[in-house]
Order: C-alpha cells, then structure tokens, then sequence
C-alpha cells in the first residue's frame, strides 16, 4: 500500500548497514525553513550521532547538520530541532548497523521452511534466508504506520505485479509480491527512514525490491514479526 508523500530516494543495503553511517551536509537553500536556536531533549546523542562537538547545546552548525538530516530523511518540521522524532529515527539506524550480517541470531524467523523472507517490524529489517543460510540483506525496509500496521505471522506471496499500481491510493507500487490482503512488498521513492511509514506494505528502495523480485517466487513463504517503533 503505497504511500502518497514523495520525497528523495535513500538506497542503503547490506553493506552501508555493515559500514559506518556517514552523512554528508550540504548549505540549506534560501528556501529552507528557519533553523531553530532551542536546544532539544536529544541534543548530546543527535550531535554525537552526527559527529558534531558533544556540548549539548544547539548551535547554527549543529543546526543546520541536524537540519540537512531532516529534510533528507523527510522529518517535519526541518527546523534543525534535536526532538524525539529524529532521534529516534538515528536511534533505529544505530541498532540496524549493529544486526551486521546476522540479522536471524535471535532464532525468530523460522529456519525449517527453505527459502523464506523475513521482517522484523521491531528494526525495520528484512532479508531473505534459506534454512539457516542468509541469501540477501538484511535491508532497511519501511513498513506500516499507526493504525496501518504490517500484520505479523507466516504468510505466503500469493501475487506478484511488477508494474502494479494501487487502485486504493493510485500511486505506484512497482515490484509488488503480495504476501497478506494486499499488504505487499515492493519499492517506493522514499527515505526508509521517512516516518510516520507506510499504509501497510513492506517499502523498498528500487535494488532491493528487484533483488527480492529476481529471489522470491508465487507460493514462497513470508514471516513478519515485532512491533514497529510508535504503533
């Protein structure tokens, strides 16, 4: 279930998850929404977060780092605030680049159905595994909101469209596998981490959601489990 908001892409697969996150910031155009002078709650771990001086106490250049974050990630208002939404958006990063190559060590996604997809709401991860052997990821994925939340449980992909588009939302939904009452994976042109997520789908950046289209099959299985943070 595509969502209706557009903004820029982020591609970010297994191995900037691995690697170090870096960022890299550019002047905020004329344009751009004012940048705030309030300290926020989260001002000491966005600016370690960041690379930023570790004071606690906002200044223009943590403001317009905190900012370039913001607008890339589609956080609103980006107004270089260190609130609660951003920081929980770095927090979620952290503990995605901590899973490394071992996204199923917590034994959750079963290992006895062969190949299978899996997704864990509570990092916002998937990858495809076959037994106990990793096939691809763990990526970042974008899955549904408060009150659209991505079910949990074993499904099965039982539709897949490439080129489909949803006749709920009228929005492109390209690379589509259905897996569970329209609730499907498949790529969109935003920000894994742009909240509030999704209308209920799995969303993908463009590579992953062709490398899960050339990987998966009609009738291969699909397990989701967790909780996405805020639902």
């Amino acid at each position: 279930m595509g969502d209706i908001r557009r903004r820029g892409v982020v591609a970010l697969g297994v191995t900037a998850l691995v690697a170090p996150l870096t960022l890299a910031f550019t002047a905020a155009p004329a344009q751009a929404a004012s940048c705030t002078t309030q300290t926020g709650p989260y001002q000491k771990q966005v600016e370690k977060f960041l690379g930023r001086p570790v004071d606690g106490k906002q200044s223009t250049t943590d403001c317009r780092a905190i900012q370039a974050f913001q607008n890339k990630h589609g956080i609103t208002p980006a107004i270089g605030y260190a609130g609660p939404v951003t920081w929980g958006v770095m927090d979620l990063m952290n503990k995605q680049k901590a899973v490394g190559n071992n996204p199923n060590k917590d034994g959750k996604c079963p290992v006895n159905k062969g190949r299978i997809a899996c997704v864990n709401l509570s990092l916002q991860l998937s990858w495809i595994q076959d037994g106990d052997k990793l096939v691809y990821g763990p990526v970042p994925v974008r899955t549904g909101r408060d009150k659209y939340e991505t079910r949990t449980g074993l499904k099965k992909i039982y539709w897949r469209d490439i080129d489909h588009v949803s006749d709920i939302y009228d929005v492109p939904m390209p690379y589509s596998q259905f897996f569970d009452g329209g609730q499907a994976f498949h790529s969109v042109n935003l920000s894994m981490w742009n909240p509030p997520g999704s209308h209920g789908c799995v969303n993908m950046t463009t590579k992953d959601a062709k490398k899960y289209w050339s990987l998966l099959r009609t009738g291969d299985d699909v397990f989701v489990y967790g909780r996405k943070p805020g639902t």
